[in-house]
């Protein structure tokens, strides 16, 4: 699963809570420098045999500086997690050139990619319908509207929601190479 955000929107600190690597949120802004990996379990309620779902977020750097290694990294991935920040208009408009780059040019299906509106600690602007403002190409996609503060357990299922999504696509395509093999 690949993680990347628009400059300063607050992608470490959620892959930090969803996968309850820090006990509070907040603190000093550190900005991520190039990738850090993030691994978890977790139990998604529709595996059909309950077996925990492994994931790891490359928790990305949106720093242009880094641009020569987001090829490397997206190589693979099954899943793709844009966050911004919804109150910075600057980002809502970038973020139809990251789909692009992240998502269309990997062939990822739409439901692959989860895009997160995520509010930052203190945020005082109100909730808005950011779905509505998306471009074209990114109005079918799943938007969670994360604020951490407010009610951080909604934000997880409905993460884990869009994981359920992606371990069904990537089961099917599974199974559609080994009957491509049988037969």
């Amino acid at each position: 699963m690949f993680c990347l955000s628009l400059f300063q929107s607050g992608k470490t600190v959620l892959a930090n809570f969803l996968s309850d690597t820090t006990e509070r949120l907040g603190g000093e802004y550190r900005p991520t420098q190039g990738v850090r990996m993030v691994s978890f379990e977790c139990d998604l309620e529709s595996s059909s045999d309950h077996q925990p779902c492994e994931v790891t977020l490359w928790d990305c750097s949106g720093n242009f500086k880094f641009e020569s290694c987001w090829p490397a990294l997206t190589t693979d991935s099954c899943g793709v997690v844009l966050v911004y920040n919804p109150t910075v208009p600057s980002q809502l408009r970038e973020i139809e050139s990251w789909f692009s780059m992240f998502v269309s040019s990997q062939g990822l299906q739409d439901t692959q990619c989860v895009l997160v509106a995520h509010r930052q600690p203190g945020d005082t602007h109100t909730h808005a319908d950011t779905h509505s403002d998306l471009a074209s190409p990114l109005s079918s996609l799943m938007v969670i509207q994360s604020n951490l503060e407010e009610n951080p357990e909604a934000v997880r299922q409905h993460f884990y929601t869009y994981l359920q999504k992606v371990v069904k696509v990537v089961t099917e395509s599974r199974e559609r190479d080994e009957m491509s093999i049988i037969t």
